[in-house]
Order: structure tokens, then C-alpha cells, then sequence
């Protein structure tokens, strides 16, 4: 049988035909906020690179998170940039650390009103830069980095903490976070592992936020995954799956729209994808010059993240979207 042309075009006709039969929606529930907490300041500091956000002190993280929530944000992911650094990222398990200072008050202030999702890793608190413990050669020393990233789990989860979230891609990081915390009575704390992080040049304005430099002008490329590869995100993905991980997540997002259909097609986990940070900025700089409209480009992309089969997404857009919405 025949169609006349005309009939694709007829569900297109009016912004209520539209919303009828739209195949992908994006709401509220779809929208994990990150948010930067600094030690030592006494007022939010803007981050010159990404428009609109700033490096809260504890008492504006608290305002903000309550502002979130309010506009029915269910979680967010907290970054935070320590007064000192160390080779070993000691502030990262620290009772005292920023994080955990800044977790105790949210759960406190929240309670499961909003999902408290901490970011688990070192490099906002080495002096070097990466991800985990450097040997003396320069290179990362995984299994050690795993020992690291076991007691941050620890602290995050005492401290407040729904989620962590490892990201830094060290091999077998999910299962010894996984055994950590049930040795400790953390069978609650979820995982959302960074499953599938590439070596992007995308997160350049996050090292900004968290006052990252990698030392020698080097770079991630022997631990995080090379744009080049496909296949490979799978096998991560399974692996990390196997260790326990109760989420994965892929990043970046849409330069990575393919790996997340894959990766949703693959697991039976929910799949997070991250919006990271030069993402945003790209969107924010061309529209402060009038080049596009801003907020519609980027509810088009986070459709298109959407579209591609994330479960939510892990976006600098979520507290504008979230208004936009009516929450």
C-alpha cells in the first residue's frame, strides 16, 4: 500500500500533535546536578569557564542543593577542591576533608530528599594531578590507587553518602570498593561506576573547578579509554557489572552517543551519561556571542543523550533545565 507524502507530516502539525507522540521525553527525574565545594573561601567562587557555576562554600552548597530539590532535582554529585593537596590525596578519606564536612550537612539537611552522589577519586587532591598513588617513574600504580579508593568509599559512605561513584578508571576499582564497603555494613551504598570514561579533550573547564594541573604537562591516556575504541567500552562495562556496580556510566556524552546505545543495549543496570564540562561550556560561550539559542540547543542535545538511551544524565544544565520544567 501506498502512503501519500503527506502523511509523515501530519503528526508534526501542531506543538500538541507533537507532544503527543513524542518518542523521547526529557524531565526533571532525568537530572543529576554536579555541584563544587571549596575549603577555605568565604564566599562561592565563580569558575570563569563554565558560566553559572561557582565553587560553593558549605553554607551556599546548602542553599543550592535545597534550591534542586525544590525544583524536583532527585540527586546530585559533589567534586571537592581541598586547601592542600598531597601525593596521596590524603583529603580524599579524610573525616575532616571538604567532602565529607560538606556530605554530613547535606544528609543532615536533606535526608533522602535528594540522592547524595560523591565522586570518588584522587585527582582533585594529589599534588600531581592524576587519578591515583604515582610511582616514582610517573606512572600510575593501580593496585595501590585500589587501596586508596577502597578507604575513600569508607569515608564517603560514614560521611552521608547514597552513591559513590569511582572515576577513575583503575582496573578492578568496582569489586574492591564493592568488598570494602560490605565489610564495613555499607550494603546500602550504591556504586555508579565511570565504566566508560574516554581521554577527551572535553574536560578542560573541569580541571578549572577542582584547580587540577597534571604534572609535566602529561596526560590520562594509560588509564582512561582511548576515543578510538568501541568495543572496549562493552567489556568495561560488563566488567564493571560483574565487580557489583548497581549504575555505569558513560563519558562524555554526545561525542560518545553510540557507546551509550550500545552500553543500554548491553547491561540490565540503569546507565548514566555525563555531560561533562566543555560540553557545556562550548554551549554557553556560543551563546553569550548570539550564535545560537542556548537553551535550546542544549535540551536538544540532552534529548539526543536521552534518545541514545541514558537512563538520566549527569548534565551543568540540570538547574536551568529543571526552571525551565516548572519545578
Amino acid at each position: 500500500m501506498a502512503f501519500p507524502a503527506q502523511r509523515m507530516r501530519r503528526l508534526r502539525r501542531t506543538p500538541a500533535l507533537r507532544r503527543l507522540v513524542a518518542e523521547t521525553r526529557i524531565g526533571v527525574d532525568d537530572l543529576v546536578a554536579p555541584l563544587f565545594v571549596r575549603e577555605g573561601i568565604d564566599e562561592p567562587a565563580p569558575i570563569v569557564s563554565m558560566p553559572g557555576h561557582v565553587q560553593h562554600t558549605v553554607p551556599s552548597l546548602l542553599v543550592e542543593a535545597k534550591r534542586l530539590g525544590a525544583l524536583g532535582v532527585p540527586a546530585l554529585v559533589l567534586f571537592g577542591v581541598p586547601l592542600r593537596k598531597d601525593a596521596r590525596g590524603s583529603g580524599a578519606d579524610d573525616p575532616g576533608g571538604i567532602v565529607q564536612v560538606a556530605l554530613g550537612e547535606l544528609a543532615a539537611a536533606l535526608g533522602d530528599e535528594v540522592v547524595l552522589i560523591a565522586d570518588l577519586c584522587l585527582d582533585e587532591y594529589t599534588d600531581h594531578g592524576h587519578c591515583g598513588i604515582v610511582r616514582p617513574d610517573g606512572t600510575v600504580d593501580n593496585d595501590a590507587t585500589l587501596e586508596r579508593y577502597a578507604a575513600v568509599a569508607l569515608a564517603q559512605a560514614a560521611a552521608g553518602a547514597a552513591v559513590v561513584a569511582p572515576s577513575g578508571m583503575m582496573d578492578g576499582q568496582v569489586g574492591a570498593i564493592r568488598r570494602a564497603l560490605d565489610g564495613d555494613g555499607h550494603t546500602d551504598t550504591a556504586i555508579l561506576a565511570y565504566a566508560v570514561k574516554y581521554a577527551s579533550a572535553l574536560y578542560g573547564p573541569f580541571r578549572d573547578a577542582v584547580d587540577v594541573t597534571i604534572a609535566g604537562g602529561g596526560d590520562r591516556r594509560a588509564y582512561q579509554q582511548d576515543p578510538a575504541n568501541r568495543r572496549e567500552s562493552l567489556t568495561e562495562a560488563d566488567l564493571d557489572v560483574a565487580e557489583g556496580a548497581d549504575m555505569v556510566m558513560v563519558k562524555p556524552a554526545l561525542t560518545n552517543l553510540d557507546v551509550i546505545a550500545a552500553v543500554r543495549d548491553r547491561v540490565r543496570v540503569p546507565v548514566c551519561a555525563y555531560q561533562v564540562s566543555g560540553e557545556y561550556a562550548m554551549v554557553r560561550a556560543a551563546a553569550e556571542r548570539g550564535w545560537i539559542d542556548g537553551p535550546a540547543v542544549a535540551a536538544e542535545q540532552l534529548l539526543s543523550i536521552k534518545r541514545a538511551g541514558a537512563d538520566f544524565i549527569l548534565t551543568y544544565f540540570a538547574g536551568e533545565l529543571a526552571e525551565a520544567l516548572g519545578g
